[in-house]
């Protein structure tokens, strides 16, 4: 048995808002157990103390800006005032940085989302958020229409990300991200979209060293085939 906390350690984190330091709570690689994955990354974890997703977001206790390391520190024009505004004055105090409940969780990814959509942060950003979220309702909450509710939400922000080349100097390389929007796709029903960004990624098997994510656009592509003619 894994002792009370002892998959937890301190982060420290910087706050971009208040220019405070904070330690906030991290689970350990060591005690991460994936039992499966689905197709569009999302995973399923031994126990529902222990899964990375509930501490994916930092919520500084001091002022309330919400943010994950993808964050850019830089805020545009008037951002930084409108955050001070309609999140720092009205912060109620409550403090996130110890073990959390999932219902804790999904509350600092609607904090990020809100402070994220103020910063005008990049699609990418904001993207991964809302797919972060859904899963959590997938696989904790199991709530289908709250998943569905931030897969769309995701799929917008993945789909505007690929247009506007933000994505760009992230962990998410373009034949990933085109994988990605065609398994959101599908998954809310949009058949033709998805065929459409998995034949995209098939079409860039011959330059892309990422040949599991080809695979498994080939995959996806099949299973929709074998279901239409079926």
């Amino acid at each position: 048995m894994i002792k009370e906390l002892e998959y937890l350690y301190n982060k420290m984190v910087y706050c971009q808002m208040c220019q405070e330091t904070y330690t906030t709570k991290k689970i350990l690689t060591k005690y991460i157990r994936a039992t499966k994955h689905d197709t569009d990354f999302c995973s399923y974890y031994t126990s529902t103390k222990i899964n990375p997703l509930l501490y994916y977001v930092h919520v500084c206790p001091g002022c309330g800006y919400s943010s994950s390391d993808e964050f850019s520190t830089f805020f545009p024009p008037t951002s930084f005032e409108t955050i001070q505004e309609k999140v720092c004055t009205n912060w109620n105090g409550a403090n996130y940085c110890h073990e959390r409940t999932v219902e804790q969780a999904i509350n600092t990814y609607k904090l990020a989302i809100y402070c994220a959509t103020l910063k005008k942060e990049r699609h990418i950003t904001l993207s991964g958020l809302y797919l972060r979220l859904s899963w959590i309702y997938r696989t904790e909450k199991m709530n289908v229409k709250e998943e569905t509710r931030f897969l769309r939400l995701a799929l917008n922000e993945y789909s505007d990300s690929y247009m506007n080349g933000d994505f760009v100097h992230t962990h998410l390389t373009e034949i990933k991200l085109l994988y990605l929007i065609g398994d959101i796709s599908r998954r809310l029903g949009k058949n033709e979209q998805a065929t459409r960004y998995f034949s995209h990624v098939i079409q860039m098997q011959k330059e892309s060293i990422e040949k599991g994510i080809v695979e498994m656009a080939k995959d996806r592509w099949a299973e929709m085939r074998a279901t239409k003619s079926g």
